[in-house]
């Protein structure tokens, strides 16, 4: 049987991983920009994080959602601390699309209403109503479009309230920052208005920090300093540090209904294990001020770099903009540097998404690769025209 092709695949097995590196079976050590879609959070094979797994192992691996489970507990608990949102309730399931699916069924039960307003370039996931309200036609199958989505601008007040006045909608879906898109970020006044807006109009607020989320952008979560409180968070991605494991934070104002959410794999206990053990090294490394501090020297440290046209991000969640197709510039630095990097929905766009806790040393040998790959390629390009 051979494999749904499902990616462009480079050339390039990995087969162990270490802090910041991972290796193929040659030995050959990568450094590791993009942490598998901003999912590695502390680090590969983290010592504190493998061992709690080990030991959860040899307990217990599995049981289902029909007995209590005292780790969920835990893990709430140190979420709440971490995030601020101690008196939110938690839903956990298994990936980012599986958390969408969820708010979204939750916004409807909640409201008695059925149609979303999601943002152009705007990515939420492959499920079934993830990919609706997800602005890419190439990815939603005919079963998938949904006439209940209203895509409309970032940061549109207009469009927004135009819509929500016709009081028809249960809820607005927005990333924290756009990744997918190429770290495109929500104004803070835009966030602030729609909050209102959908107090006003009788829909909820859902903020996809499925990506932005986990300390990436220097807070724990990317709108945290712009004093909203949505109704519903969603995360994923660096919550298992490589374990599937998401999460859906809910205002205590939704009250919950027996049988109406449910999972069989989410919240398991080795799940809870991974996710316990990542909430633990953020809090210990103080990994949320690191992503900060470290971010904000990479951003006025790239900005000293020939030939990128613009740079966006916040903490280590950072994009680089160029005059030209990044496919080449990634696979030159791959083979020429061993060094993975990420693309976006747009070509001419970089993606970096490193471990929380990545040195500043290895940031210095990335942009050293950089200038000189963008040297290298100027030339080549040169000698061919």
């Amino acid at each position: 049987m051979n494999l749904f092709e499902v990616y462009p695949l480079f050339d390039l097995e990995p087969v162990k991983g270490s802090g910041s590196y991972i290796f193929d079976g040659k030995g050959n050590a990568y450094l590791d920009l993009y942490g598998g879609h901003a999912v590695i959070s502390v680090g590969h094979s983290h010592p504190y994080y493998v061992n709690m797994i080990e030991k959860q192992l040899k307990r217990l691996g599995f049981y289902s959602n029909s007995v209590i489970n005292g780790l969920q507990t835990e893990l709430a608990a140190k979420l709440g601390e971490l995030s601020g949102y101690n008196d939110y309730q938690l839903f956990l399931c298994n990936s980012g699309a599986e958390a969408i699916e969820n708010a979204l069924k939750l916004a409807s039960f909640h409201t008695n209403k059925e149609k979303v307003i999601a943002f152009n370039k705007g990515f939420h996931g492959r499920t079934s109503a993830a990919v609706s309200i997800t602005d890419n036609p190439k990815i939603q199958a005919p079963v998938n479009q949904n006439h209940q989505v209203t895509f409309i601008g970032l940061n549109d007040l207009n469009a927004l309230e135009t819509h929500l006045k016709t009081e028809t909608y249960c809820a607005v879906v927005v990333e924290g920052i756009q990744g997918i898109a190429g770290i495109i970020t929500p104004s803070p006044s835009f966030l602030q208005s729609a909050e209102k807006l959908c107090q006003k109009y009788g829909a909820l607020l859902i903020l996809d920090e499925i990506q932005s989320g986990y300390a990436r952008t220097g807070k724990f979560f990317a709108h945290d300093d712009t004093g909203i409180r949505p109704d519903i968070i969603t995360t994923a991605k660096g919550m298992g540090n490589g374990f599937p494991m998401a999460g859906v934070l809910i205002n205590p104002a939704i009250k919950p209904s027996l049988g109406m959410l449910g999972t069989t794999f989410g919240g398991s206990h080795l799940a809870c294990a991974a996710g316990i053990a990542v909430l633990d090294i953020i809090k210990d490394e103080n990994l949320v001020d690191h992503a900060k501090t470290l971010g904000d020297w990479w951003l006025q440290a790239l900005a000293q770099i020939d030939n990128i046209k613009e740079i966006r991000g916040q903490g280590l969640m950072i994009a680089l903009e160029f005059d030209f197709p990044i496919k080449e510039l990634r696979k030159f630095l791959l083979t020429n540097e061993r060094i993975i990097t990420g693309s976006s929905s747009d070509p001419k766009v970089l993606r970096l998404l490193p471990a929380l806790n990545i040195g500043k040393e290895e940031l210095i040998r990335f942009n050293t690769a950089l200038q000189s790959a963008l040297n290298q390629l100027d030339s080549i390009a040169a000698a061919e025209i």
